[in-house]
């Protein structure tokens, strides 16, 4: 058995405090982002209290809404229920083109409100963003209604979604020339839109923000 004393079971602490100094940067650093990360749900959060509508926020992903709305902004998104405007249709919430052109309501420099809804009701595809033109009742006939520009037929019969198949909105993007409910890329975009479809009304855009958001959703889905 020896008498020597045992050796240290662990290295020592080196002179210059290096591994305490690592130590206090990483907890710094924890923090930080804690309290980003907290800013970040904070504002989220505020923002949904304001809106009504989860996710407040949405990208733009198109130029169909240009120059009222250009590709890549961020657009923030309120319940249409919320702060109607004047001559919203019946209890929808929704002002429509030519309503507002009654009543001098505008959204984005043009009469009526600007909407955000699910295509046909299926919330799977992409929502589209477009203005509100005018309602149409179930079975209706609104050829003669609509701005001949826009629909690119002679009659009802060679319109598509004419007579109504369901009441709702017909819709149109700003920069687009049909109605959504008459052709888009592969034939029409949407059956006239049921209030039940949208999603809420577009109030302000923040220009560009919005590629943030699409370029970090592509990294996150990569």
């Amino acid at each position: 058995m020896s008498d020597e004393p045992p050796e240290a079971s662990h290295e020592p602490t080196p002179p210059d405090g290096s591994r305490e100094t690592d130590e206090s940067e990483w907890l710094l650093f924890a923090r930080d982002m804690a309290s980003v990360f907290g800013s970040v749900v904070l504002v989220a959060g505020l923002l949904f209290a304001i809106s009504g509508v989860w996710p407040p926020l949405v990208a733009i992903e198109s130029g169909s809404m240009e120059p009222h709305i250009e590709t890549n902004d961020l657009v923030f998104v309120m319940d249409e229920q919320r702060f109607a405007g004047a001559g919203a249709h019946g209890d929808t919430g929704v002002v429509t083109a030519q309503a507002g052109a009654r009543t001098g309501y505008t959204s984005f420099q043009q009469p009526g409100d600007v909407i955000v809804y699910n295509p046909d009701g299926n919330g799977d595809r992409t929502p589209i963003i477009h203005r509100a033109m005018f309602w149409v009742d179930e079975n209706e006939n609104w050829y003669d209604r609509a701005n001949e520009e826009f629909v690119d037929a002679e009659n009802c019969d060679e319109l598509a979604n004419c007579p109504a198949n369901t009441s709702g909105f017909i819709t149109k993007g700003d920069w687009n020339r049909q109605y959504d409910q008459v052709g888009g890329p592969g034939g029409p975009l949407s059956a006239p839109v049921k209030p039940e479809w949208v999603v809420g009304t577009a109030e302000a855009r923040l220009p560009w923000l919005g590629n943030i958001r699409l370029r970090l959703g592509t990294a996150i889905a990569g």
